[in-house]
């Protein structure tokens, strides 16, 4: 990121200290980044209420609200955030339940540094999408089950609407997809978020799996 880009806003939700003061101490000495940290997920939601962040990094597991719980309120109160699970969870029905929730990433707390964890909040507030290699292949094997079920029929997509949603299940960010077709970043946003309504989904993610379950990356 350049020193023109605007400032990413961060939101870290954890009920561990120890482990928020790690996270805190590294995102804290970049200056494109600014933090804020709560302990639970009623103040997170209050936090995003207030002002909404770019980025959230939330935990899975926390007392009371559940971080899947709090993945789905904070994408209908901010469609735009992006979320990333920072868990210690590697429970295949958490990753898909996040996923199904909002989460456009998963990234295990022991297999992830602090610096890599700075490095999933850029990519996803870029528009891209990551998961931690172990909990990829997890959801590799659930692409594998979609091919062999029955494939939904495709939803009212506008053309322009499936090509983005083809490279989105690429893998490529806002910014690529914008190259790729010639248009700017806001109408690239603007047709992602008009493809999740019409699917009814709530992350690129998610559709991205839709994708491959109706045969369109190869189309």
């Amino acid at each position: 990121m350049t020193g023109t880009d605007p400032n990413i806003r961060v939101l870290l939700v954890d009920d561990q200290e120890l482990f928020r003061r790690g996270v805190s101490m590294v995102l804290g000495a970049d200056d494109t980044l600014e933090l804020e940290e709560v302990d639970d997920g009623d103040k997170a939601i209050a936090a995003v209420e207030k002002t909404p962040p770019d980025v959230v990094l939330l935990d899975v597991r926390m007392p009371g609200r559940s971080g899947v719980e709090v993945c789905r309120t904070i994408k209908e109160i901010s469609p735009s955030t992006g979320i990333i699970m920072l868990t210690a969870s590697d429970e295949e029905s958490d990753l898909y339940e996040s996923i199904k929730s909002g989460a456009s990433g998963y990234l295990l707390k022991d297999g992830s540094t602090y610096d890599q964890v700075a490095e999933a909040v850029r990519l996803v507030a870029a528009g891209q999408s990551l998961i931690s290699p172990s909990m990829a292949t997890k959801l590799l094997d659930e692409f594998v089950q979609m091919s062999r079920t029955p494939s939904p029929a495709p939803a009212a997509l506008t053309a322009r609407e499936l090509q983005v949603l083809r490279l989105v299940a690429r893998g490529q960010s806002n910014r690529e997809i914008a190259e790729e077709l010639f248009i700017s970043e806001n109408t690239v946003k603007n047709h992602i978020r008009n493809m999740l309504e019409k699917l009814q989904m709530k992350s690129r993610m998610e559709a991205a799996m839709y994708a491959v379950r109706t045969n369109l990356i190869d189309n």
